[in-house]
């Protein structure tokens, strides 16, 4: 087939769709199970958002490698390592971002001895150029061996050099130490209640295998064309990894936080099935309406409409007031979004979880709302 198929585009923007609103409750204090990452392990349907996007990259990856070729091996190499950088360096960028912070009454600037620098966008990049170039220089079975050995060796190592007590937990896992050696603490993330990077050097390492294994399966699809075989096949392969993945559970635990070999093959198998329904409900049956032109609006700025919900906020947050005075006379101050959260989507129910879960969904509007804007102008923003 010559085309791109409409349901890779579905899948990639209803992942976009759901990164926004896993990523913005009204409060982290109350969200529906489902909305949270799993404690340690197990795999929740937050947890499978980002190694979805990940499988969604390699999908792209098969339509734009091939036209690669064709202009040959120096402008693949100028193009993908540019492409990363890029991305790379506009992840550093949102954790840097607005670059100022309020400090009781003063504003002050946010010191780069102070800031986090890995996370999602530097995956992204990471995992993109050394999978681009693994498919690029290795082929098709290359990387399906390469990968073999990644995740082989990735279990390997954390067994390895782990706590002996229990190399898989965040205080055994081996990764944290190297991350600690060469970002520096004050560099790593701290959300967990010490410094631990769910996105850290040594935990990439398995994460390039969820975009190898969404450009093989871009690339049987697009040359398989579309067929039954075709389908077929991809409820197999997600069906063959989800079996493989629990089985592997049981020395290895299913982990997002650490990445597990036995994550990758569980998050891919399920990427898998949702992308075989899709194919089936879009292509095979037309099934296509006003919810696919909801997601494929979101599949055409994705990078950007992520981006801009990490960064609006921080920015908005710049330019707070006061909401009203605390019991010891001290003004407590807002901005744009907590008030809306705080004076909208809080009183509508005594259930709190439903007033954060109202607010996350407004903000995938109001995001939708700006990408459609974009699209209506053709405007679209690559990197």
């Amino acid at each position: 087939m010559s085309q791109r198929y409409y349901s890779l585009d579905i899948f990639r923007g209803a992942t976009v769709a759901l990164m926004i609103l896993v990523n913005n409750p009204g409060t982290w204090a109350h969200i529906y199970t489902p909305f949270e990452h799993a404690t340690w392990h197990g795999c929740t349907p937050t947890d499978l958002v980002f190694p979805f996007f990940l499988f969604a990259v390699g999908n792209a990856m098969a339509f734009v490698i091939p036209r690669f070729k064709e202009k040959g091996t120096a402008f693949f190499l100028k193009k993908i390592t540019k492409r990363a950088l890029l991305i790379f360096a506009i992840g550093l960028f949102l954790n840097w971002s607005p670059f100022v912070q309020w400090k009781d009454e003063h504003i002050i600037f946010k010191v780069w001895e102070k800031i986090r620098i890995l996370g999602v966008l530097q995956r992204i990049a990471i995992c993109y150029f050394f999978a681009s170039l693994i498919v690029f220089f290795f082929k098709t079975k290359g990387a399906l061996i390469i990968s073999a050995v990644l995740l082989s060796g990735y279990w390997l190592l954390c067994f390895s050099f782990g706590s002996t007590g229990d190399p898989y937990s965040m205080a055994g896992y081996f990764g944290t130490g190297i991350d600690k050696a060469l970002l520096g603490v004050a560099h790593m993330y701290t959300g967990e209640g010490l410094a631990f990077d769910p996105e850290g050097i040594i935990s990439t390492i398995p994460a390039i295998v969820n975009v190898v294994f969404g450009y093989l399966s871009g690339k049987y699809i697009r040359e398989k064309g579309k067929t039954w075989d075709m389908l077929s096949h991809l409820f197999i392969a997600g069906s063959l990894l989800i079996f493989f993945a629990f089985c592997w559970d049981m020395a290895f635990p299913i982990n997002k936080k650490i990445w597990t070999s036995s994550y990758v093959l569980y998050s891919v198998g399920l990427a898998l099935m949702v992308l075989g329904i899709l194919i089936y409900a879009i292509e095979f049956r037309n099934a296509k309406g006003t919810w696919s032109r909801f997601f494929d609006v979101f599949g055409k700025n994705p990078l950007f409409i992520f981006v801009l919900s990490g960064f609006l906020p921080r920015v908005l947050a710049l330019l707070r007031w006061t909401d009203h005075v605390d019991e010891n006379g001290k003004p407590v101050y807002t901005s744009t979004f907590p008030w809306f959260y705080q004076h909208i989507c809080k009183p509508l129910s005594e259930n709190l979880k439903n007033g954060s879960l109202f607010y996350a969904i407004c903000m995938v509007t109001f995001y939708w709302l700006i990408a459609y804007l974009l699209n209506r102008k053709k405007i679209y923003i690559r990197v």
